[in-house]
């Protein structure tokens, strides 16, 4: 490896940054580059990082089938670089078992017997997963060849500083500590960065990636305040975080509980709060699971905006039609949106098409899957839905008119909330309310007799993937980019990302053994300085409960200005990197993202674009979130990865002729180390 070679750092080794070395490998050819150094920063295994490391609970489980998760740009992906076919993570379990796929460590015993019960249905544990993940990357660096070297540093990244430019003469800036260029045009100039590490090391960049994953943030006014009240008082508060690293221990048997949400992060908090304790579930005769306590268990008191959990996933599949491509969120539709409009506006302009598309693949499946259960074929029906807009009272009469169960009326409104306008009887019937909407999500959801939510799961998914391809965000008014955050992903992950169907049914379980109690929609929490306890409450369920421990069943809202890592605090506080700020009618609104461009590239407070200096993933600005996807299904990650890949790929290609001396306190390593669990 020539000493003058240009260096890129990727901070964060998770399965995003296997994703784009892996683009790395595929690229590299078509654009002639040449050697290079890399280095990972990762105080995780790198691959699977903090967020899928395998030291975590070993009952936590994926929320996706294993045929649905793979880590390979199939051909599915339109972008610019070669497709890589790859094992999704069902079949490379199969490929494990039968051994033709190599370079997986030794197993213990637990994760040999998931390898073989695995099939493409079966919900995976994270710790599975994590050997996946690692796998893939070591297959990763490999494929980058032999005058690649990856350096991975088990540290933490605390600072990124530009370099002074090497053409730049000394002079009194320079003397006083200051190189006379602001940070942009230094870079401008020829200069790289340098990338401080927390163990003391300094490592020098020409690129720099920052692929952070899901951070922690500094608590927000809320939770501060009762961080603080729970001190006062002897209390138990759990801020918003990634459930598995909270300490729970500090829970009685038998304590009361109040957890405010009811998403992923309250499945895993059953996970570790009952059977992380020590009970156990009996299948029943009829089905059902039956929950045994161990007696160490707290009684949790649960609710949120919605008073549910999310839907289950599905495990049934299509009987009528296939799903076929959208039919009304289109490249066309959206285009001519585009061009009839400065800016666009999701709600007004956008959501309905996508809601008609959802409609139309939902009643697709309905009316050619169950014949019986409609008045028209439909084709005709087709034709006619396709002539009326989705919020249209034609639309509601044509439903109405073709299909007789209102219950299978599709109503999205009444899907986000399902509570609305229920008038609750007291506690127990909120109890019943919200155990039956369980029981029956897993009879629409799982059972063979209503696919039409497949379809309707299906539909949402495709118009989620296809949002950021598109419609670029920065063609959307500031109340829609609000919007889409917000409102869209919220409702997109309660219908189409929830749990396994199995923990609802431990949900029903645990209810049924009195250790889960429901509060209702519109939870609203308080803090009593008289008695030291919360308080939290329904107004539309009546229901009020105390207790001196409160859990935020949440991950925490992207921050870069209260960010708990202090790679993100450091670039928004140098003025690297800023948050990204929205202006609406009611004001200048910050997301807490980190604002990149649409090349991912930091911008810096005053707009500035940080050449070579990028961030990807959830806690940025960019479109393209997630690591890992569904097989075939043209994802986001992927698209994004590679663009970012040949970009990084052309720059690196650009350096290697006039590149000074590398300078780190680390040794590169051979590959096959560098990609190991336990790095050097």
């Amino acid at each position: 490896m020539p000493v003058h070679s240009p260096t890129l750092v990727l901070i964060g080794g998770g399965p995003r940054t296997a994703g784009l070395l892996e683009r790395l490998a595929a690229n590299r050819e078509a654009l002639n580059t040449s050697a290079v150094h890399v280095h990972v920063v990762e105080p995780h295994a790198p691959g699977s990082g903090r967020i899928w490391r395998y030291q975590q609970h070993s009952g936590l489980m994926l929320n996706s089938a294993a045929a649905d998760v793979t880590m390979f740009t199939d051909a599915s992906v339109q972008c610019e670089g070669p497709a890589a076919e790859g094992p999704s993570l069902s079949e490379w379990a199969a490929g494990v078992m039968d051994g033709s796929i190599a370079d997986v460590p030794d197993l213990p015993d637990e994760l040999q017997s998931q390898l073989r019960a695995l099939t493409g249905a079966t919900f995976p544990t994270r710790q599975l997963q994590s050997v996946y993940l690692e796998w893939f990357f070591r297959r990763s660096v490999a494929a980058l060849g032999p005058d690649i070297t990856v350096t991975v540093h088990q540290d933490t990244a605390y600072a990124v500083e530009p370099e002074q430019a090497p053409e730049q003469a000394p002079g009194r800036a320079q003397e006083q500590g200051e190189t006379g260029l602001g940070p942009a045009e230094q870079v401008e100039a020829g200069a790289g960065y340098r990338v401080r590490l927390a163990g003391g090391e300094v490592l020098r960049a020409d690129v720099v990636v920052a692929a952070l994953g899901h951070t922690d943030s500094l608590p927000d006014e809320d939770s501060a305040a009762w961080a603080g009240f729970a001190a006062r008082h002897g209390a138990f508060h759990a801020a918003p975080s990634y459930t598995t690293d909270v300490d729970y221990s500090p829970l009685a048997a038998g304590q009361d509980v109040i957890v405010s949400g009811m998403g992923l992060a309250f499945v895993d908090l059953l996970v570790l709060l009952m059977e992380g304790r020590g009970g156990r579930f009996e299948e029943l005769p009829d089905g059902g699971l039956r929950y045994v306590p161990s007696g160490e268990e707290p009684r949790l008191w649960a609710g949120s905006r919605r008073g549910v959990p999310y839907h289950s996933k599905i495990t049934s599949t299509l009987r009528g039609e296939a799903a076929g491509e959208p039919e009304f969120f289109t490249a066309e539709a959206v285009a001519a949106r585009l061009a009839a409009s400065g800016e666009l506006d999701f709600r007004a302009q956008l959501w309905p098409l996508i809601a008609k598309d959802a409609g139309y693949a939902y009643y697709r499946e309905l009316f050619t899957g169950y014949p019986e259960r409609v008045r028209t074929g439909w084709q005709e029906f087709a034709e006619r839905f396709s002539a009326v807009d989705w919020y249209s009272r034609a639309r509601q009469r044509l439903v109405a008119e073709s299909v007789p169960d209102a219950a299978l009326h599709l109503d999205l409104e009444r899907l986000d909330h399902p509570f609305q306008g229920r008038v609750f009887a007291g506690h127990a019937d909120v109890q019943a309310a919200v155990a039956d909407y369980i029981g029956q999500d897993l009879a629409l959801r799982t059972g063979p007799d209503h696919s039409e939510t497949l379809a309707l799961f299906i539909s949402l998914l495709k118009s989620y993937m296809e949002l950021g391809r598109l419609v670029p965000s920065e063609r959307l008014n500031a109340r829609s980019q609000r919007d889409v955050q917000g409102w869209w992903h919220g409702f997109f992950s309660f219908v189409d990302s929830g749990p396994p169907p199995r923990r609802l049914r431990e949900m029903l379980a645990i209810h049924g053994a009195g250790l889960l109690q429901f509060i209702g929609p519109g939870l609203e929490i308080t803090a009593a300085e008289y008695s030291g306890r919360f308080v939290a409450s329904s107004a539309r369920s009546g229901i009020t409960v105390s207790a001196a421990a409160l859990i935020e069943a949440r991950l925490p809202a992207p921050s870069v200005a209260r960010s708990a890592n202090p790679l993100l605090r450091q670039l928004y506080t140098s003025g690297l990197g800023t948050e990204q700020q929205l202006l609406t009618a009611d004001g200048t609104h910050a997301t807490g993202r980190l604002l990149v461009s649409a090349a991912n590239e930091l911008i810096s407070p005053v707009g500035e674009r940080r050449p070579r200096l990028f961030g990807v993933g959830p806690g940025t600005s960019g479109w393209g979130a997630g690591a890992f996807a569904r097989p075939r299904t043209n994802a986001a990650p992927f698209r994004e990865n590679d663009a970012l890949a040949r970009r990084i790929l052309s720059l690196l290609a650009g350096n290697s002729d006039h590149h000074h001396n590398h300078h780190s306190d680390a040794q590169a390593i051979p590959q096959a180390a560098a990609a190991g669990k336990d790095p050097a």
